[in-house]
C-alpha cells in the first residue's frame, strides 16, 4: 500500500494523547511506533511488532541519528564533571553576588535578573539549539531551585529562546539546512530569501516577546501560574507526582570535598562547547564547497555545508576532553575517577538517550507512512492564495506537532510551500517564513519533540509537565501569528 491515507495521521496523534493523558512518553512513543508498523503490515500483529524492533535498529543506519544519540549519553558525562570539580558551586557563588548587589540596590528583582540571564544565554547560544538548552539548563538551574523559580519556568525559557534564536540568526546548521532546502527548490538567491524571510517569520519574534513579557511583568497564566504559585506557597520546584528527566544523582552529584569552588572549571568546558560548534560546523563543510570568492566566503559556505549531527558530537568531545585536561592539571581527579565519573554520566542519561531513540523511530515510521506529505496533499488543493501563508503556518505545525521535528517537516513543506507560492503568485519570502515559523510552533507543542526532550533534561524537570506549561504560550504567539499571516496574505496576494 503507497498511500495510508488518514491512518498515516493516526499512530503520532494517538501517541501525542496518550502521552499527555499518562504521562508515560516511553509508553507512548513505543505504542505509536508500534501502531505505525501495524498498519504498515496490514495489521497483522506479528509482522507489525518484528517489523518495530527492526525500526528501532534501523535507526542507527542513520550517521546524523546515531551522532545525536551519542551526545545526548556523553552530556550525562559533561554534567558529573563540572558538578564533581565545583564549577557549578563556583558560579552559584558568583552570581550569588550578582543577586546580592541586584536585591541591596532593588528588592525582589533578582528573580527577574536571574530569568533574564537565562534568557540572554539562550538567545546568545544560535548556534545550536540542543547546546543552547542544555547550558540554560546546566547553568541556571541551582540558582532557580535557590530562588524558589519551579523548575517548569527554566525548561520554558530554555525552549522558547532555543528554536526561535537558531531560526531567527541563521548562521548555523539550521540555516545551513534551510539553503539546501531552498537549493533543491531552484532558489537562484537562497540566503537573501532565507534572511529576507526573517522579517516576516513572527512565531519566534512574537514567542521570544512573550518569554520577556512573562519574565518581567511577573505575569504567568494557565498551568504556569498554578507552578508558581505551588512553588511559593510549598516551596516545590515541582509537582508531587512529577518524574524529572534527570535523576538526583546527576542533579545533586556529590562535589569533590577540599576542592576550591571556581566558576571558570564549569564556564571553560561549556564554552568550548559553544566554541567549538562554529568550527566543527566549518571542518565538516570545508571540503563540500565550491568556487568561493575568498576565506571569509569559503569559511560562512564551509559552515553552511558542515554537518550539525557531527558538530555537537565533537563540540561535546571536546569539552569533555577539555574538562579532562583542566581537572587533572588541578589536580581535583585522577585518571580513574574521570573514567568512573565518565560511564556514570552516560549511564544516569542512557534514558534521555533511549527517549531519543524512540523519537527518531517514531520520526521514521511516520515518514514511511507518508504522514506529513498525506497532510500536506490534503490542503493544498482547496487553498486560496490570500489564505496560503496562514495555512501553510497552520499545516507546517501540525506535521511538526505530529512528527516531533522541525527539520522534517521543513523538508516536507519546503518542496510544497515553494511551488504552491509560485502557482499562486503569492510572496515567496512570507511563504518561506510561514513553513519555518510552523515548524518551532509545532515542535514546541509536542511532547514527542527532540528539543523539548532536552530543554525538559536539561532542567531537570517533568517533561509532560513542561509541555503543558509552555503549551499556553505556544498557542498565543501561534494564534497572533496565524493572525498576521492572514492580513499580510490579504496585502501582498
Amino acid at each position: 500500500m503507497d498511500n495510508y491515507g488518514f491512518l498515516s495521521v493516526l499512530p503520532p496523534v494517538l501517541a501525542i494523547i496518550l502521552a499527555l493523558r499518562t504521562k508515560q512518553v516511553y509508553l507512548a512513543l513505543l505504542f505509536g511506533i508500534w501502531f505505525s508498523w501495524l498498519i504498515m503490515s496490514d495489521w497483522n500483529v506479528l509482522d507489525g511488532t518484528l517489523a518495530t524492533i527492526e525500526g528501532f535498529v534501523d535507526v542507527f543506519k542513520s550517521p546524523g541519528n546515531t551522532r545525536t544519540i551519542m551526545f545526548s549519553a556523553l552530556v550525562g558525562a559533561l554534567l558529573l564533571f563540572i558538578q564533581y570539580s565545583r564549577g557549578v558551586e563556583g558560579f552559584i557563588i558568583q552570581l550569588n553576588k550578582l543577586i546580592a548587589c541586584v536585591e541591596k540596590k532593588q528588592k525582589g528583582y533578582s528573580r527577574i535578573i536571574v530569568q533574564l540571564l537565562a534568557m540572554v544565554t539562550g538567545l546568545l547560544l544560535f548556534v545550536e539549539t540542543n547546546i543552547s538548552s542544555l547550558t540554560v539548563g546546566t547553568l541556571y538551574r541551582p540558582v532557580f531551585d535557590e530562588l524558589k523559580i519551579p523548575r517548569e519556568k527554566l525548561a520554558y525559557i530554555a525552549d522558547s529562546t532555543s528554536a526561535p534564536s537558531s531560526i531567527l540568526i541563521p548562521f548555523n546548521a539550521w540555516g545551513a539546512f534551510i539553503m539546501g532546502l531552498l537549493v533543491t527548490q531552484g532558489t537562484e538567491q537562497p540566503f537573501a530569501l532565507m534572511l529576507s524571510s526573517i522579517a516576516y517569520n513572527f512565531y519566534p519574534l512574537i514567542t521570544i516577546l512573550i518569554v520577556l513579557a512573562v519574565i518581567v511583568s511577573k505575569k504567568d497564566f494557565g498551568p504556569m501560574a498554578r507552578a508558581e504559585k505551588r512553588t511559593r506557597e510549598t516551596g516545590k520546584l515541582m509537582n508531587d507526582n512529577a518524574k524529572p528527566m534527570l535523576s538526583d544523582e546527576v542533579t545533586s552529584f556529590k562535589s569533590k570535598e577540599g576542592v576550591n569552588p571556581r566558576a571558570f572549571n564549569m564556564i571553560v568546558p561549556l564554552a568550548v562547547m559553544v566554541f567549538m560548534m562554529p568550527v566543527n560546523l566549518a571542518y565538516t563543510g570545508w571540503d563540500n564547497v565550491e568556487d568561493p570568492t575568498g576565506p571569509g566566503d569559503h569559511i560562512f559556505r564551509a559552515i553552511g555545508q558542515g554537518s550539525g549531527s557531527s558538530a555537537v558530537l565533537y563540540a561535546v568531545l571536546a569539552s569533555l576532553l577539555t574538562a579532562m585536561v583542566m581537572y587533572r592539571a588541578q589536580g581535583i581527579m585522577r585518571t580513574k575517577e574521570m573514567i568512573d565519573i565518565t560511564l556514570k554520566g552516560i549511564s544516569e542519561l542512557m534514558p534521555l538517550a533511549l527517549l531519543m531513540l524512540f523519537a527518531f523511530a517514531i520520526g521514521n515510521a511516520c515518514n514511511a507512512l507518508g504522514t506529513g506529505a498525506f497532510v500536506a496533499d490534503f490542503s493544498k488543493d482547496w487553498l486560496s492564495p490570500q489564505f496560503l501563508p496562514a495555512i501553510i503556518f497552520i499545516i507546517s505545525a501540525f506535521i511538526a506537532f505530529s512528527t516531533g521535528t522541525s527539520w522534517g517537516t521543513f523538508a516536507i513543506m519546503m518542496a510544497i510551500a515553494i511551488p504552491m507560492a509560485e502557482i499562486h503568485q503569492a510572496e515567496l519570502t512570507l511563504v518561506v517564513a510561514a513553513t519555518l515559523g510552523g515548524g518551532v510552533f509545532g515542535d514546541h507543542c509536542s511532547p514527542i519533540s527532540d528539543t523539548s526532550i532536552i530543554s525538559s533534561m536539561a532542567s531537570g524537570s517533568d517533561h509532560i509537565d513542561h509541555v503543558n506549561t509552555q503549551l499556553p504560550y505556544a498557542l498565543v504567539a501561534g494564534v497572533l501569528t496565524t493572525l498576521l499571516y492572514l492580513g499580510f496574505g490579504m496585502i501582498f496576494i
